[in-house]
């Protein structure tokens, strides 16, 4: 089905890794048509069980890959866009690709870029952060605790219980404090205390005196940063639009005040200018949108009928994030006997079925 769909057209390749449940490195590679009049569709092509993640291993993988989308001859010139995040070993595996596929432009997720000036404003907030966590550790399977907050509060949600490594999260959850910082302040101080050493780390926390003003610096401006997090995630933006996103989030940085501001400011760019495939992107949107004709900086061995393809091409790697918690989903208790052969078609079967 999947060579059908993408038989004699242009595709990306997104490529990413996690350690599941049994400890096992398992890779996934997406691939996704990259259309003209609209976003294309994209498939999980393969799913893989990998002794150890360096770059050789990415190497061979994405080359493996290639042949079972095309076992009649790798396609080289159709390959047109790889997508990853900025793991030092996949970049370093992207250099090495690129020299077999000539036309490639390796761009790393851009979200994820955001999402470490997420991380760079959480290092900088520390009495925010454990509010952030102390307030999620007290809810956590406390049923008696929610049904309490509900009563209180109604039509207000409960507290974020964010996961660090996941996108806009942490952020999230700050700007909700920022919301509800009153209201969750007085529940808590309600609470029985049953558990008394929890309680009161929370407690102080929402007792320091600079803490609402933290919040307020963190939503009137990062809250940029958990927006564009999620409409770059959105399928269907042209690549214009994305781009537009990430510029305008990077000028919006520039204008905050003051040395957290400076150094969020100083990480984006540095983030930015260390992704080659940005620029080059740059220099493709700006032809498609008429900004500028020139086509001097693309490096890549990229015709103008290649060029068009990249209208609606993707700067995230949220599709193969995707396909990790379907994984996850996959891979319930009770089916920890499966093969990984087996597990393998039931994900692969699972995510390309919508």
């Amino acid at each position: 089905m999947i060579r059908n769909k993408v038989h004699w057209k242009k595709i990306f390749v997104s490529i990413d890794e996690t350690c599941d449940t049994d400890a096992c490195y398992e890779a996934n590679v997406i691939n996704g048509t990259l259309e003209i009049g609209g976003p294309g569709e994209v498939f999980l092509l393969r799913s893989e069980v990998l002794k150890s993640i360096n770059h050789s291993t990415i190497c061979k993988l994405f080359d493996r890959s290639m042949f079972l989308l095309w076992p009649e001859g790798i396609r080289h010139d159709d390959v047109l866009l790889f997508v990853t995040d900025a793991a030092p070993y996949i970049v370093k595996a992207g250099k090495s690709i690129k020299s077999f596929y000539t036309k490639l432009v390796h761009v790393t997720c851009l979200a994820h870029a955001l999402h470490r000036m997420t991380e760079e404003v959480r290092s900088e907030f520390l009495q925010v952060d454990a509010l952030v966590s102390r307030t999620k550790k007290i809810f956590i399977k406390a049923p008696a605790r929610k049904i309490h907050f509900k009563a209180a509060a109604p039509g207000v949600p409960l507290p974020p219980e964010p996961i660090i490594t996941r996108w806009r999260t942490w952020t999230d959850a700050a700007i909700y404090h920022c919301d509800h910082f009153q209201i969750v302040k007085n529940i808590i101080h309600s609470m029985k205390m049953e558990d008394v050493r929890a309680i009161e780390a929370v407690q102080e926390q929402f007792s320091c005196i600079e803490m609402e003003g933290q919040l307020a610096f963190i939503k009137a401006n990062f809250s940029s940063l958990t927006e564009g997090i999620q409409c770059l995630q959105d399928r269907g933006a042209t690549l214009e639009d994305s781009l537009a996103l990430v510029k305008k989030i990077a000028t919006d940085l520039e204008k905050v005040s003051g040395d957290i501001g400076k150094m969020v400011s100083r990480k984006m760019k540095s983030v930015l200018d260390k992704n080659l495939g940005y620029e080059t992107l740059c220099s493709i949107s700006q032809i498609l949108s008429g900004e500028s004709f020139s086509a001097f900086s693309i490096e890549e061995e990229l015709t103008a009928s290649d060029l068009v393809h990249f209208k609606y091409a993707p700067v995230v790697s949220a599709d193969v994030e995707r396909s990790f918690s379907k994984y996850k989903n996959v891979l319930s208790d009770s089916r920890h006997a499966l093969t990984f052969k087996n597990l393998r078609m039931l994900t692969v079967i699972y995510c390309n079925s919508e």
